[in-house]
């Protein structure tokens, strides 16, 4: 390379992720123009305005929390507690809780108040060296609600040094107003909350909740038709709790994502290999609600269909700002390696969000999103609890310490 880089990184390890680690020992990486310009042996590193010695800590690409519920009003942890003291999820909906005991803090919560509760966890999952997540709406589940929980996602990218993705989630659940009309409400959501949401530029996919407690198949579709017509990129949650034929549906509009699958069948895996949409696993929802069947992860893994991992951060069902748990938990309970978890949280959580050409990996051209660990070997990230490695974060070719604050 001929031209002087904006940055150079030396005396460092770096886990490319790639091909498996993609492990370079005694590196160097350089940053022009917020990309990665090169990458190779120290030895040949190129000329640079700034060098930062890394001590020889790892590097990889930054984390890609790719399944969050992340903005949102007020907190469960009342209901988690009466669980269990002995309350059924019934007992607490009959009472006025569950997702509609959000929806109300929600809806009740402008921009500034939902960033003010919002931005202390996505600082938490920073701090973890995550660089871009997705934030999806859900919790307003009426138009003018919706629109200021996906403001709110807009401006966390304003306010921390994160990329954001925004996801529309209006078929979350049915809300009140709509109670014994679903088909109504996914009119509202086909003819008038998606077109104009969407209008002004506040989504980037389009999610839905497809199960027996949520939407329809049928109703999903016609959720799924609409965000076609708008160019927009669906994905869904997907046999949570039951088999709904959801991952096949998905895989039939080109889905990006099927998210949870716990109850994932072999023609839902058959159709997701060839469309290539990802498996998202969550494990922290698992845990929170003490399930007892997992994903089918041995069937996806033969499949061939690339799987990620992410938090699932909720008030409800997985309370978490950890991404590198969520990695540990994936391994210790479904048994995936730990290079499937750090590829599950980089590569396939870029591919995920449909950004896989501008993260994820560390190659030339690529955003210059990137991690600093002082750990062993990569493995180390998916294997200590309750342990942060993270020295250093680079956030488009701007280098800040691990942990910054969420004012």
């Amino acid at each position: 390379m001929s031209k002087v880089v904006d940055l150079l990184f030396t005396n460092v390890r770096l886990a490319t992720m790639v091909e498996g680690y993609g492990e370079m020992q005694d590196a160097a990486l350089a940053v022009k123009d917020g990309r990665i310009a090169w990458l190779g042996a120290r030895s040949d590193a190129p000329a640079a305005s700034a060098e930062h010695d890394c001590g020889g800590m790892w590097m990889t690409p930054g984390l890609v929390d790719c399944h969050t519920h992340i903005v949102h009003a007020g907190n469960r942890s009342n209901e988690w507690e009466a669980r269990l003291n002995g309350a059924t999820y019934e007992d607490i909906a009959r009472q006025g809780g569950g997702i509609m005991s959000t929806v109300r803090a929600t809806r009740q919560a402008d921009v500034e108040a939902l960033l003010a509760q919002s931005l202390p966890r996505v600082a938490q999952l920073l701090s973890e060296g995550v660089t871009t997540i997705e934030i999806k709406s859900g919790y307003g589940l009426e138009l003018a609600a919706e629109g200021c929980m996906l403001r709110a996602a807009r401006q966390v990218a304003q306010r921390l040094p994160v990329r954001v993705a925004t996801t529309f989630l209006g078929a979350h659940a049915l809300p009140p107003e709509f109670a014994g009309r679903p088909e109504a409400y996914v009119d509202e959501l086909c003819e008038r909350m998606l077109p104009q949401l969407a209008e002004q530029g506040l989504v980037d996919a389009v999610d839905a909740f497809c199960e027996r407690i949520g939407f329809s198949y049928a109703q999903t579709e016609r959720l799924f038709a609409a965000a076609r017509t708008l160019g927009l990129p669906v994905k869904l949650h997907a046999e949570q709790l039951s088999d709904q034929g959801g991952a096949e549906l998905v895989a039939r509009y080109g889905g990006l994502s099927a998210d949870h699958l716990e109850h994932l069948t072999p023609e839902g895996i058959d159709a997701m290999a060839r469309a290539g949409t990802v498996a998202v696993l969550l494990p922290g929802a698992y845990y929170f609600l003490r399930e007892t069947v997992p994903p089918p992860i041995a069937a996806l893994r033969e499949a061939g269909v690339p799987m990620a991992v992410a938090t699932d951060c909720n008030p409800g069902t997985s309370p978490m700002s950890s991404l590198l748990l969520a990695m540990n938990m994936a391994c210790t309970l479904w048994r995936l390696t730990p290079q499937e978890a750090l590829q599950g949280a980089t590569t396939q959580a870029a591919r995920a969000l449909g950004l896989q050409s501008e993260i994820g990996t560390l190659e030339v051209g690529k955003v210059a999103d990137l991690a600093l660990w002082d750990i062993a070997r990569p493995a180390d990230l998916a294997y200590a609890m309750g342990f942060n490695p993270c020295r250093a974060v680079v956030n488009g070719g701007v280098l800040r310490p691990a942990h910054i604050s969420a004012a």
